[in-house]
């Protein structure tokens, strides 16, 4: 339950955020690459995720936190126990005191929710020219057009900003951000990261399989939830059938 409210005020919060943003203007409409998730028989693509998870935790990661998501998670999206404990060892956390009250850092353990690069947002905001990096748990929910947003945002900065546009000292131009003046800086590029499966890590293919991880990221339960919904329907089908029998049945003679 504490889970389910903290999600709940954190959507909230990056909600408002996005509308404040969307109501200063700009940003051009979204790219819609198609995802496998989407319709009602789409599901998640594996192979995607751990690609999607490869980018996040070689790029996104130095800066951006994924506070919701334990490292034991990322079993889903397809490492391996060995993976995830070194994954998780690779970051140090606070421990709990000792016998003498001293707190004493420790490597990161499958159990804890994935480390945040920063010790806190005063040091994250700093490291970054001011600007708080946002976590990433629920970002596919919190903006409007949820992982097209994602896919659009990081292709859409400009080296050269158009005419009629002033951006701050600092910012960057990008055709997807709302009001075009974005903090991040490009974070995409071709062969960024090297795929464990061979994939070429194209821009494209890059930012499809990092909007494609920050959706499982939202959304982890998608897959069961369809396999349940798919269920559902197919008992509400068998029994409306077997009422309509039985009504049959029942007042044949009358008919």
């Amino acid at each position: 339950m504490r889970k389910l409210i903290l999600s709940a005020i954190t959507a909230a919060g990056l909600m408002a955020s996005s509308g404040a943003a969307l109501a200063s203007g700009g940003g051009e409409p979204l790219m819609k690459p198609g995802f496998s998730w989407e319709g009602f028989f789409g599901r998640y693509d594996q192979a995607q995720l751990k690609r999607g998870f490869e980018i996040f935790n070689g790029v996104c990661s130095n800066c951006h936190g994924l506070r919701l998501v334990a490292y034991r998670n990322l079993a889903a999206v397809g490492l391996t126990e060995d993976e995830i404990k070194a994954v998780a060892s690779a970051r140090e956390i606070a421990d709990t005191p000792n016998d003498e009250g001293e707190i004493r850092m420790r490597p990161g353990r499958p159990s804890d929710k994935y480390i945040n690069p920063f010790p806190n947002d005063k040091a994250a905001a700093y490291a970054n020219g001011g600007a708080l990096p946002p976590d990433l748990s629920l970002m596919a929910k919190a903006r409007v057009g949820g992982p097209n947003y994602i896919y659009s945002l990081m292709q859409g900065f400009v080296e050269e900003v158009p005419e009629g546009h002033s951006i701050p000292e600092g910012k960057y131009f990008n055709k997807y951000f709302p009001g075009n003046a974005i903090s991040m800086p490009p974070q995409l590029m071709e062969d960024l990261v090297t795929y464990t499966d061979g994939t070429k890590a194209t821009v494209e293919q890059e930012a499809a399989d990092i909007s494609a991880f920050l959706n499982w990221a939202a959304e982890p339960e998608l897959n069961d939830r369809k396999s349940l919904g798919l269920k559902v329907m197919i008992f509400l089908a068998v029994f409306t059938a077997l009422l309509y029998a039985l009504k049959r049945q029942i007042w044949k003679n009358i008919h």
